[in-house]
């Protein structure tokens, strides 16, 4: 008995000392400091001529033109686009993601990356290390024995260990300096439905085409992020060749290394929210609006603003976060805002759609984590291809959800409760 008191003690002072370093990481990465409330008033609606510069110059993006080319939606049709898309290559593929793991989808993309490599197309990855952890050195091998330049995004060093916590979850595929694919998919299997969440369908996701000014402008951002992981960017005229045109006005919002007190993303999704005269639809698998945020939605739902919000469900890749979701629910719901949670899998689409007229997509999350966090990468327009394709897969993804109400809000257990208010504590590490 003795014996087990002991090991008891040593348990207990283990866990403090967890605790405490814990504790003193977050307090060091100001988990716990006052946060900024950001107050925007007669902002231009998304009609107004005014608008795109006062989006633009408060979230600190990149006005330039483009047109939309193609729009596809859920698993196969986006990687058969994007395989196509390398195919299609003669000068150079840049490629920027995030999240890959082991299966058919990356042993797809390392195939048509070879073959355009020995074809003499010059390939350059980057790959969000954390990312993909999951895959084998084998595979970084052989893409590289074909040629294929690869570099691994923020790998942990121990002269900053903090400094691991910045991810880029951007998702960026550039051929030839003239088309861009941009999304919010990784190169995974599990959105296919193939994952340990048991989908009965694959996940809700989208992937647009772009050609224009703005694949020039994001060549730039792409080689920004290859200069950081120690490559050489080349502005060849060949691949940056931007092309001023009559093409729809575009956005483009990079949240490169964001801080509580600058983050372009947020002030993206504030300013859009808080200009918006009619409707405010957002899709956004992990949903975290902070108190500032939180009030906007309300307040523009007081106004009669159509706002609806579409999202995970129970079926999700991190039951937390949709706990800790769930228990920011309650005075949006009161308010009247339509909260839909995806019901066949997991929905990981991300847009912000505005009135008749303004889209707002790509990387970012609606969470604190794309906010402060990761550097990220959204595209905004009025391009009207565009607006007609974000409504028709909210629409699409409305039909497919469950629509809550305050009765089942509250019908949700203790433990739920619970666990969503301790994961709520971490909320600005989410």
């Amino acid at each position: 008995m003795v014996g087990f008191y002991t090991v008891l003690r040593w348990l207990a002072v283990l866990f403090l000392v967890i605790a405490s370093v814990v504790i003193f990481i977050m307090y060091f990465r100001g988990t716990f400091r006052d946060r900024i409330e950001y107050k925007i008033k007669n902002v231009p609606a998304p009609r107004d001529p005014r608008f795109p510069l006062a989006l633009a110059s408060l979230s600190n993006s990149v006005t330039t033109s483009g047109r939309l080319t193609g729009f596809w939606i859920e698993a196969e049709a986006i990687n058969a686009a994007r395989i196509a898309a390398i195919c299609s290559a003669e000068h150079t593929i840049h490629f920027e993601t995030f999240f890959m793991t082991p299966g058919r989808r990356v042993n797809d993309l390392a195939d048509a990356l070879i073959e355009r490599a020995q074809a003499g197309v010059e390939v350059e990855i980057v790959v969000d290390q954390y990312g993909a952890k999951e895959l084998s050195q084998r595979y970084w091998q052989r893409l590289r024995a074909a040629g294929i330049n690869i570099h691994f995004y923020n790998d942990f060093n121990w002269k900053a260990p903090v400094d691991y916590f910045a991810r880029t979850h951007r998702k960026l595929l550039l051929i030839d300096g003239k088309v861009c694919l941009i999304g919010g998919a990784g190169i995974s299997d599990y959105w296919d439905g193939l994952d340990n969440i048991k989908d009965t369908g694959p996940w809700y996701d989208f992937e647009m085409r772009w050609e224009g000014e703005v694949v020039a402008v994001l060549e730039g951002v792409f080689m920004q992020h290859w200069t950081y992981v120690r490559g050489t960017a080349d502005l060849d005229p060949r691949v940056f060749h931007p092309s001023p045109n009559n093409d729809a006005i575009v956005l483009v919002t990079a949240g490169d290394d964001p801080s509580y007190r600058a983050s372009s993303v947020r002030a993206l999704f504030q300013v859009s929210i808080s200009s918006a005269k009619r409707r405010i639809w957002i899709a956004s698998p992990y949903f975290l609006p902070d108190k500032n945020l939180k009030r906007e939605l309300i307040i523009a739902k007081n106004n009669g603003i159509d706002v609806r919000i579409l999202t995970n469900g129970s079926q999700c890749d991190k039951k937390f976060v949709y706990y800790a979701s769930c228990e920011l629910y309650g005075d949006l719901l009161k308010a009247g805002v339509q909260i839909y949670e995806y019901q066949p899998s997991m929905m990981h689409a991300k847009a912000l759609l505005l009135d008749n007229y303004w889209v707002s997509s790509g990387s970012a999350n609606f969470d604190p984590r794309s906010f402060f966090h990761n550097d990220e990468l959204d595209i905004s327009s009025a391009d009207e291809q565009l607006v007609r394709n974000i409504e028709q897969m909210f629409l699409k993804g409305f039909a497919k959800s469950e629509k809550l109400d305050q009765t089942q809000w509250r019908k949700r257990s203790i433990w739920q409760r619970v666990l969503g208010r301790v994961v709520l504590f971490f909320q600005s590490q989410l």
